[in-house]
């Protein structure tokens, strides 16, 4: 079979269509009237949309799912339909008919065999996948359909340990606010288009470009951007130098690479085409001056080598949020963009869910949802809620931390991570699926904390979190919620919880 994702109209199935990168893919190809089918083990408002899109959703993990598209009233469709329980090769199971009663049939099918599409998530425990690959089904890895959509499109990806989601996101959003109309593929929801996908008419694609897997190696985009490179993932990269050699190859198939050189493992082991930074004197492409951080706007003078482009302001916070906007204003320079088209759009973009999201205030306490789950990202989501922080008032930094393997590496960083919090909740940590090896806790990490920190707490379950929080917080609190896995699921009860506390 064809290992080329083929658009022509052959259809797709997702196997986990419900996850953040699995849902955007899905949702362009339906957008583009192409058959798509996919299964999950439960309905959310993500699959939800993919459905008003016309995608076919079906619940739970099971090898007829894979037939979705086959062609229901032959006869060639029960004995195809019993061998994939039977776990038969495809081609066995179409083997042995009548050349003068089945060809036609057969063609039939094997042309509406569907590409399956898997996340790093997905491997042969799962009945589908393995069925899929027992019939010789066309699989390929979610990185693969990216790939073969960013070749499609003008396109540009953005890559790097922290802000992918907020800079390509950025892009995108100046870009569709310029009348270029993109489509756009990125790891968060964005209200702007209502998801975490949008198809465009326009000839430009802004992707978010996932380093996690390795998979990142496999993008050939127009433009690529480099945020910044750290060692994240460390259950599948052992050291910083297996990071940069991705980092390199992706770097080698892009045209034009836009990156940050305040980031001294791109300064020094990269060359970007156009640079960019936070300090004039680095002699960057594009630089700031005049920079205030204040509670509710960012603003900035921007200079393009020895040329004043104009002021920016943003409502993002934070210095790792006004590089990101500096991203996206050398993007729309390379692309041709006036200064202030970029900087009227970027003033207007309200940000990414889970982007230090405020979800709402209760009896004078401030509930904001973060992503963050590296220690250099929990730094800068706390120095931005510091802004927003009288001296008198209370961050409370409440953190799920995010795999075994990223909590027992970093266990030294965390530890130093947490100072701009008054006081920090600890819960027990979200495998995301890794076996705990070494036995880590989240109360392993409390201790570490502890040594930094006067004021840590251990709650080892969200019904523990949840219950403490209802003790602990206070009117004129800022309760940050940080993590990567399904912390956030207790804001809603939280808020509930204070909204009557508040008419008492």
């Amino acid at each position: 079979m064809t290992n080329i994702v083929d658009f022509s109209g052959k259809p797709f199935h997702f196997i986990g269509i419900g996850g953040i990168g699995m849902s955007a893919l899905a949702y362009v190809l339906a957008k583009r009237q192409i058959p798509v089918s996919g299964s999950d083990l439960r309905s959310t408002h993500i699959t939800q949309r993919l459905q008003s899109v016309g995608a076919h959703l079906l619940e739970g993990h099971n090898p007829t799912n894979l037939e979705f598209f086959l062609p229901k009233t032959e006869p060639i469709y029960k004995e195809l339909s019993t061998t994939v329980i039977g776990i038969k090769p495809f081609q066995e199971a179409t083997s042995g008919f009548s050349q003068t009663s089945q060809p036609e049939v057969a063609s039939k099918i094997s042309s509406s065999l569907p590409q399956v599409i898997c996340s790093s998530a997905i491997n042969s425990i799962n009945s589908e996948y393995r069925a899929a690959q027992e019939k010789g089904y066309p699989i390929f890895h979610r990185s693969d359909l990216l790939a073969a959509l960013i070749e499609d499109y003008h396109s540009i990806a953005v890559a790097g340990t922290h802000g992918k989601t907020t800079t390509s996101s950025l892009i995108g959003y100046m870009l569709l606010h310029s009348g270029l109309d993109p489509t756009i593929v990125v790891g968060g929801e964005v209200d702007a288009w209502e998801g975490n996908a949008r198809l465009g008419d326009g000839p430009y694609l802004v992707a978010e470009a996932d380093e996690s897997d390795g998979s990142l190696a496999k993008l050939s985009a127009k433009i690529g951007v480099v945020t910044n490179i750290e060692l994240d993932h460390p259950d599948h990269y052992q050291n910083l130098e297996a990071v940069i050699e991705i980092f390199q190859t992706f770097v080698q198939r892009c045209q034009t690479l836009v990156g940050c050189i305040d980031c001294e493992t791109l300064r020094s082991r990269f060359k970007p085409t156009i640079s960019y930074s936070l300090h004039r004197d680095t002699g960057a492409n594009y630089s700031v001056d005049e920079v205030s951080y204040d509670a509710n706007v960012t603003t900035a003078r921007v200079w393009e080598g020895n040329e004043v482009l104009g002021e920016l302001h943003l409502k993002l916070l934070g210095q790792h949020n006004l590089s990101n906007a500096l991203a996206a204003v050398a993007v729309g320079r390379h692309l041709g963009l006036e200064f202030d088209v970029i900087a009227s759009g970027i003033a207007t973009f309200e940000g990414a869910k889970r982007r230090f999201e405020a979800r709402g205030q209760c009896n004078n306490i401030c509930f904001v949802d973060d992503y963050a789950h590296h220690p250099s990202e929990i730094q800068a989501t706390l120095a931005a809620a510091r802004l927003q922080v009288q001296d008198s008032k209370r961050i409370v930094a409440i953190f799920q931390p995010h795999r075994y393997s990223r909590t027992l590496t970093f266990l030294s960083e965390f530890a130093e991570s947490f100072n701009k919090a008054d006081l920090v909740v600890i819960t027990d940590i979200y495998s995301a699926g890794e076996p705990n090896l070494q036995e880590i806790t989240g109360d392993h990490l409390r201790e570490a904390i502890a040594t930094h920190h006067e004021r840590v707490y251990y709650q080892p379950t969200l019904e523990s979190v949840s219950r403490f929080l209802t003790e602990i917080l206070q009117p004129g609190d800022l309760a940050l919620f940080l993590g990567a896995g399904n912390l956030n699921q207790i804001i809603p009860q939280l808020m509930e919880f204070y909204q009557k506390a508040d008419k008492y």
